[in-house]
């Protein structure tokens, strides 16, 4: 069975796009449109736009998926049985199982981008990977730290991400060297994704979603809150929202799609990272990018 995964932040590269913009007239026509569904030339950040331009969440978000959408449409589907998302591409997913328009799905994406940006600017607040120790230690010495620390992304066996106050991360990173990390890196990132410090964020969200029209989904998305196969677009919605305040269980959730019978992962959008991180989940499967 064939399963589409879409990624989310940090895969933004300057020239994103400017391809898929260039090759046929439907995806040009697409991807112009986002820009007024916007306000502002986005197209020209990603094509043209600086490092830094990318790394603003309020762009770099929008900037992924619309790149995602249009290789989507490049390859048609490639006639996939599943779809996931890693955080952002989440959304990326639902339009293509046709429960998101691209339209609605990208003022959902830009919105959430304004209210985790403005999430981060509230409280001092960073992420941190944990290299080489399992996810039980992690969860055990988040919980021993003073502050708000939780575990926000599980990446691959042996690769977590951890989210929260910028003080209560630095502890945790200690702390988990002395419990034999292999390494504890502060990530380049202004805010706790994935964390309780995220509910700001997370009330204006909830607000947007209950006004966008959801459909059934014509194939499973295995979302990253349940980790399981959803279609029922009220699920879908909830767990949309849980989301932003709770961990990204990508580990889980490619370990599902391989039960359900997925052998063969598709990347759609930016980068290869989902592919490096599947193959660390199960090395037996297929892995390749769409585009």
């Amino acid at each position: 069975m064939k399963a589409l995964v879409f990624p989310g932040q940090g895969s933004q590269f300057v020239g994103m796009g400017k391809e898929l913009y260039d090759s046929r007239k439907d995806i040009k026509d697409l991807m112009e449109s986002a820009n007024e569904i916007l306000g502002f030339d986005i197209l020209s950040l990603m094509f043209n736009g600086t490092e830094e331009d990318l790394k603003k969440t309020e762009v770099t978000q929008p900037s992924i998926f619309i790149h995602s959408v249009a290789a989507l449409k490049a390859v048609n589907g490639l006639g996939a049985e599943m779809v996931a998302g890693h955080s952002l591409g989440e959304f990326s997913a639902l339009v293509a199982n046709g429960v998101l328009s691209f339209d609605d799905g990208l003022k959902l994406v830009s919105g959430r981008a304004k209210a985790m940006q403005e999430a981060c600017d509230i409280n001092p607040s960073s992420m941190a990977a944990i290299l080489g120790l399992e996810d039980a230690k992690v969860e055990e010495i988040c919980a021993q730290i003073n502050g708000i620390v939780v575990p926000a992304n599980y990446n691959c066996p042996g690769q977590l991400v951890i989210s929260g106050e910028t003080a209560a991360v630095e502890e945790a990173c200690i702390k988990l060297k002395e419990a034999g990390a292999k390494r504890a890196l502060l990530l380049p990132v202004n805010g706790a994704f994935h964390s309780p410090l995220m509910q700001p964020a997370q009330e204006r969200l909830a607000a947007a979603i209950e006004q966008t029209k959801f459909r059934k989904a014509t194939i499973p998305v295995y979302q990253n809150i349940t980790t399981t196969a959803v279609t029922n677009p009220d699920e879908i919605k909830k767990n949309l929202i849980a989301q932003l305040t709770g961990p990204v269980k990508w580990t889980q959730s490619v370990q599902n799609m391989i039960k359900d019978g997925a052998s063969n992962f598709v990347e759609v959008g930016p980068g290869k990272t989902l592919q490096g991180l599947i193959k660390k989940i199960d090395s037996s499967v297929d892995v390749a990018s769409a585009i």
